[in-house]
């Protein structure tokens, strides 16, 4: 069975006690916080592999905490996930801009649930790299040990979803991929799982930070109706 220690973070008792108890029957180890202070603690004791994140929070909302989990030695690549009962991908885009994996939106499917948790972990497990540090596809390089990616302009480090979207497109550069694909093939969730959501609001984070002119992308382009492939 799983050992793997997740975080629940949610200021809801419900939503705390329901995801333990989901959580802790699969095997997880599983430790609860209330709100922003006590999960910065909790994390510093336990040493989640995994966070599920509350967005709407008082005092310190997900946001801001994701942003400190960051920021906090040896957190960088843990998965987040956060929890909202927020649709507007604006709202989706300002976490994923501080290195959120992915939305589940309230009142989730605890079967759901458990299909992203897994996908997440697997997807962040340590694992043989297959693939060469760097990859070049035009102007565009991009480098596995820095998290960074160069365009003629400036070098800009990626969040580590961020950073698996691109990487993944610069290996197969001259193929479109549908935001459904995309989640499958990088986030790792099967078919019928998810919205294409998260791969939009990571794409237009992206752009923001390599995108001469975001109206009319250069790197990151957009085929309508079908979906992104990388330029350069």
């Amino acid at each position: 069975m799983a050992r793997e220690r997740i975080l629940v973070v949610d200021d809801e008792s419900q939503v705390r006690a329901l995801c333990g108890r989901v959580l802790s029957t699969e095997g997880y180890q599983v430790s609860v916080a209330r709100d922003g202070l006590d999960a910065l603690n909790r994390a510093q004791q336990d040493a989640p592999d995994l966070v599920i994140l509350d967005v709407l929070m008082p005092g310190m909302d997900g946001v801001e905490l994701c942003q400190r989990l960051r920021a906090a030695p040896g957190f960088s690549s843990v998965p987040v996930l956060f929890l909202t009962a927020k649709l507007d991908i604006t709202d989706k885009a300002a976490g994923f801009a501080v290195g959120a994996d992915d939305y589940l939106t309230k009142p989730f499917d605890v079967r759901e649930l458990l299909m992203r948790v897994r996908a997440l972990l697997r997807r962040a497990a340590p694992s043989q790299e297959s693939g060469p540090k760097e990859l070049k596809v035009g102007e565009l390089l991009i480098d596995r040990q820095s998290f960074t990616i160069t365009t003629p302009e400036k070098t800009v480090p990626l969040t580590r979803t961020e950073f698996d979207l691109v990487y993944y497109l610069m290996s197969h550069p001259s193929q479109v991929y549908s935001p459904e694909k995309l989640l499958n093939a990088v986030w790792g969730y099967p078919p019928g799982i998810g919205s294409g959501d998260p791969v939009r609001a990571h794409i237009k984070n992206i752009r923001k930070k390599i995108e001469p002119d975001r109206g009319v992308p250069r790197y990151l382009r957009t085929v309508k109706g079908h979906g992104y492939t990388v330029g350069g």
